[in-house]
């Protein structure tokens, strides 16, 4: 446990988190939305610093990346918790923890900074990807590592939903190199009822990391009857056409049954096809297919 990054005291032991786009009010002895920020007696403390529920050696091309070092390997890290609610989690079993308070008790690997950039560099991995989880509610380890990695010569990813407050991109910023940013739908009502979250801030913050230079790739998990119609998917393809150039690589990938949503079919690969081929007509120069 230690004592969290960007939050305000306020009165009556209450704090405001803000480091990201919740800006979570947490009164006295209560958790932020992503069950990993607590106040105890009016400071704001990570539950899960250190505290590493996966780790793994993954190719690049899994975060996924295809034009950030591509063919190396990547040092991959995640601590439990999330700040989304998404209905489609892949990686619920980590990442939606309120019923599984163990998961931030203990039961997982402790890890320093140090000891995370001794792995990436004894597997010969030129890069550490904060994933699996939203690594925005690790940042404070996170950023410890960060730091240190840039130091040692690696470079730090981010594998994100993209809703941290630019509070934290300012915080991060001089030390992340790429990011893959979910853009999950391109509606505010499918962002609230689906994920918990907003739109806006996640475009807000896409447009942000590209304006300064950080390596930036696009996913959206195409999801029958909720995302997967011409129109949302032109007007995904037409913004990041806009707003961040046609450079910009943008991942489609196919749906299958999840969580919350194991109600609805697994992507055809046809539809899947269809994004990629919306995506070109809009003019974007890199758009690639996955998971069929």
């Amino acid at each position: 446990m230690k004592e969290a990054i960007l939050y305000k005291k306020l009165n009556n032991k209450n704090t405001q988190c803000h480091l990201c786009n919740h800006f979570c009010l947490i009164k006295n002895n209560d958790l932020g939305k992503c069950w990993v920020r607590k106040n105890i007696d009016g400071v704001l403390f990570s539950l899960n610093y250190g505290k590493i529920i996966a780790e793994h050696i993954d190719p690049m091309e899994k975060k996924p990346l295809y034009h950030y070092l591509p063919g190396t390997f990547t040092y991959s890290i995640a601590a439990a918790g999330c700040n989304f609610r998404c209905r489609h989690c892949q990686n619920a079993d980590i990442s939606q923890i309120k019923n599984n308070p163990n998961l931030v008790g203990g039961k997982i690997m402790e890890k320093t900074a140090q000891n995370v950039v001794a792995e990436a560099s004894k597997n010969n991995c030129p890069s550490i990807s904060y994933t699996y989880t939203e690594p925005t509610i690790f940042a404070e380890f996170a950023l410890a590592c960060m730091k240190l990695a840039k130091k040692n010569g690696l470079k730090n990813i981010w594998v994100s939903n993209g809703y941290m407050s630019k509070e934290c991109l300012e915080i991060i910023a001089p030390y992340l190199d790429a990011g893959n940013i979910d853009l999950k739908f391109f509606r505010e009502k499918s962002y609230n009822e689906i994920c918990g979250a907003k739109l806006k801030p996640v475009l807000d913050n896409l447009i942000w990391l590209k304006a300064r230079k950080i390596h930036l790739e696009v996913t959206t998990l195409i999801i029958p009857t909720l995302n997967d119609s011409e129109k949302e998917l032109s007007d995904i393809a037409n913004f990041i056409y806009q707003k961040l150039g046609a450079e910009t690589p943008w991942h489609v990938s196919a749906f299958y049954p999840a969580y919350r949503l194991i109600n609805l079919p697994a992507t055809r690969p046809d539809l899947v096809l269809k994004a990629q081929k919306i995506g070109q007509k809009a003019g974007l120069n890199y758009v690639y297919t996955g998971n069929i």
